[in-house]
C-alpha cells in the first residue's frame, strides 16, 4: 500500500484483549506528518498497549495499524528502520558502557550515529560509565539518545520524561521541538497534562481502553479544569463573592474550594479585590480535567 502523503500512523479498529481484559478497543487514529501527537490518559488506560501494537511487539485481537502506509505487522522490519522508540520500561545491558551500547545499536541498525556526542552533551550524560552505575534518570537519557541518534522520521515515545529532573525535561522538550521543525513526526504517550500542552499539536484522550476524544491542544487548554483552595480572613458565603468561571466544590467557614475552568486572568482580577489570606492552586491533573468532562462517555 502506498504511503499517504499526510499520514504517518493510521489505526483502523485496532483492538487488543488480554483474555477478557480490554487493553485497547476499536482505536481509530490518524497521525499527520510533521505533528507531535499526544496520547493522554491515566496509567492503565491502554497507552502502552497501543504503542506495543504499533511496534509489532503485540499482535492485535482485531483491526490493524499502518505506519508510513505499511502494515505494522507484515512490514515491521522496514518500519523499524525509520523510527526511534523510547519504551515505557527501559531495560539496558548494564554491563556495557553508554558508548558501547549505542555503538551496538548503531551496528544493528546498519547506520553510523554522528549525533550521539551532541545528544549526550545536551542531556549531560557520561557515556563512558557502565550502565549498571547509572541512576534511573541517566538510563532514561540514554534511552532518549538511542531513539534520536539515527535521525528517524518518526518517534514513538512512551512516558519519555519519566525520571528526568525539570532541567532535563526542558532540554528534551527543546530537542522534540527541533525535530518537529525538521519535519519529523512524534507520537508521545503521557499522563501529564502540562507536558502534552507544552509540546503537542493534537491530543488523543484514552480511558479504560477506549479513545474518548481527539482534540487540538488549543481546545484542550480551553477545557482545562484546576482546583483552587482559598482561605479568607473571615467566614464567607461563596454566593456573595461574585466569582465567574468557577464551580464551588466545598465550603467550610473561611475556606472555599473551587473548580476553575479555562483561562484565569479575569478570575485573578476578581480575587485581588477580596480579603484572601492564602491560596493553594496546584497544576491541573487528569482527574480534575478529563474525568469531569468525559466520565459519562465511557461505558462501564
Amino acid at each position: 500500500m502506498a504511503e499517504a502523503e499526510s499520514s504517518v500512523i493510521q489505526t483502523v479498529g485496532l483492538t487488543k484483549y488480554y483474555g477478557k481484559v480490554r487493553g485497547i478497543e476499536d482505536l481509530n487514529l490518524e497521525i499527520r506528518k510533521g505533528e507531535i501527537f499526544g496520547f493522554l490518559g491515566p496509567n492503565g488506560a491502554g497507552k502502552t498497549t497501543t504503542i506495543r501494537l504499533l511496534l509489532d511487539l503485540l499482535r492485535p485481537s482485531r483491526g490493524h495499524a499502518l505506519i508510513f502506509g505499511l502494515d505494522a505487522h507484515r512490514c515491521s522490519y522496514q518500519i523499524r528502520q525509520r523510527l526511534g522508540n523510547v519504551p515505557g520500561d527501559v531495560s539496558l545491558y548494564e554491563g556495557m558502557s553508554g558508548h558501547e551500547l549505542l555503538a551496538l545499536l548503531g551496528h544493528l541498525r546498519h547506520s553510523s550515529s554522528p549525533r550521539t556526542e551532541e545528544l549526550a552533551g545536551r542531556l549531560d550524560l557520561d557515556l563512558g560509565r557502565r550502565i549498571g552505575t547509572y541512576s534511573r534518570g541517566m538510563k532514561q537519557k540514554l534511552a532518549i539518545i538511542q531513539a534520536l541518534m539515527g535521525d528517524p522520521e518518526l518517534l514513538i515515545l512512551d512516558e519519555p520524561t519519566l525520571g528526568l529532573d525539570p532541567l532535563m525535561q526542558r532540554e528534551f522538550y527543546h530537542l522534540l521541538a527541533e525535530e518537529k521543525k525538521r519535519g519529523k513526526t512524534a507520537f508521545l504517550s503521557s499522563h501529564i497534562l502540562s507536558e502534552v500542552e507544552r509540546v503537542c499539536d493534537r491530543v488523543g484522550i484514552v480511558r479504560q481502553g477506549l479513545l474518548v476524544d481527539v482534540e487540538e491542544v488549543s481546545e484542550l487548554k480551553r477545557k482545562k479544569v484546576r482546583q483552587m483552595e482559598l482561605t479568607f480572613s473571615h467566614e464567607v458565603n461563596p454566593d456573595d463573592l461574585g466569582l465567574t468561571g468557577v464551580e464551588v466544590l466545598r465550603h467550610q467557614g473561611r475556606v472555599v474550594e473551587l473548580a476553575v475552568h479555562g483561562e484565569i486572568e479575569a478570575l485573578l482580577k476578581q480575587l485581588a479585590l477580596l480579603p484572601i489570606e492564602d491560596m493553594v492552586f496546584p497544576e491541573a491533573t487528569l482527574e480534575d480535567t478529563f474525568m469531569k468532562f468525559y466520565s459519562d462517555e465511557v461505558p462501564g
